[in-house]
């Protein structure tokens, strides 16, 4: 076994503690990698205080993960000692279904063993990137290009591909018009991207407090939603939306917005259920859709395509033991644009 540092919290009102946990000794597919930054994700926020469900603390959370390969298991040919790489999300998944075989592993019919809170294939509990070493197999892990810095990296594992996939699935690109809704962690790489991409962008914010950032991000447009005459402006005029927002909000509003044959997808994942009026939807063909993160080999086509488009996230490094106070900033709207644990902390 080896024996690594963590920060884990006990439940869902606790403090996070330094910790050590196990991890498993390398088989013959395994990958061990000293991480050296670890991103911030809402979902860690979600999970560690017991939003989507039961946790089986303590809790190790962090799925966003940057480092450097430092052992390998004898079978594996992709990684090598040195190498820098990520893991994000998910961490395996069963390789058989018809969704694995396709590439698209997020969506494993019999589940992906989650990067955290969720059980491996030995039936332990895993434990995420807030430690300073993690062994994952070599089909989990991807490679980080060089010109992307390992600090800036950590953040496309999750809030990257996440927004890259259904930018990708839905076609943003040269003669679409893409609105997305929140400039937060996963916003303001919805507007890098979709801006790479070649789409007209358009950001849905709250208030214009964040119209600076967001035209230098490549955002063409930007308007305050908190502004009634913004949905009667608007109304009509997008073929793609992105809802970055983990939080309850009027969606028949901006369903509005679209165009006809549009769509909505939703990657920000409130606790609480969204009412949708199907009136919204069906005058105009309207699509509502939703998207996690990518399978494997599109996580990989996204970071060589942040790495051509030179696109990194916006970031703010701690150090582990301010953990709890970035938890309080993200929920008061308090960062720009991702925090990111310098793990050499712990």
């Amino acid at each position: 076994m080896i024996i690594a540092k963590a920060r884990a919290v006990d439940g869902p009102d606790q403090q996070f503690r330094s910790a050590e946990i196990k991890r498993r000794d390398l088989d013959t597919n395994d990958v061990l990698i000293e991480i050296k930054y670890a991103g911030i994700c809402h979902s860690d926020i979600h999970t560690a205080h017991g939003e989507w469900g039961p946790v089986n603390y303590p809790l190790v959370p962090g799925h966003e993960i940057a480092g450097i390969v430092t052992d390998v298991g004898s079978g594996v040919s992709k990684y090598k000692v040195g190498d820098r790489v990520g893991v994000g999300c998910m961490v395996g998944s069963c390789g058989e279904c018809e969704n694995c075989r396709k590439g698209e592993e997020q969506y494993c019919l019999k589940g992906n063993i989650q990067t955290y809170a969720g059980v491996d294939k030995y039936g332990e509990p895993t434990q995420g990137g807030y430690s300073t070493h993690i062994v994952v197999v070599e089909n989990f892990v991807v490679r980080i290009p060089d010109n992307i810095a390992l600090d800036a990296a950590a953040p496309l594992l999750c809030a990257g591909i996440t927004t890259y996939s259904p930018l990708h699935h839905w076609g943003a690109g040269p003669g679409k018009k893409v609105a997305v809704v929140g400039m937060g962690g996963l916003g303001h790489m919805a507007v890098k991207i979709a801006h790479a991409m070649g789409a007209e962008v358009t950001v849905l914010s709250q208030s214009l407090s964040k119209k600076e950032d967001g035209l230098q991000f490549g955002a063409d447009h930007y308007y305050a939603t908190s502004e009634p005459e913004t949905f009667e402006k608007l109304a009509g005029t997008f073929d793609l939306m992105i809802n970055t927002v983990s939080a309850n909000i009027d969606i028949n509003a901006y369903f509005s917005l679209l165009t006809l044959d549009g769509t909505l997808v939703n990657v920000g994942a409130p606790a609480e259920p969204l009412a949708v009026n199907v009136f919204s939807l069906i005058g105009h063909r309207r699509s509502f859709a939703g998207s996690m993160i990518g399978g494997i080999r599109e996580t990989q086509e996204m970071l060589d395509f942040c790495a051509e488009h030179d696109i990194a996230p916006n970031i703010e490094v701690i150090s582990a033991d301010q953990i709890d106070e970035a938890y309080k900033r993200v929920l008061a709207s308090d960062v720009k644009y991702r925090f990111v644990i310098d793990i050499s902390t712990m």
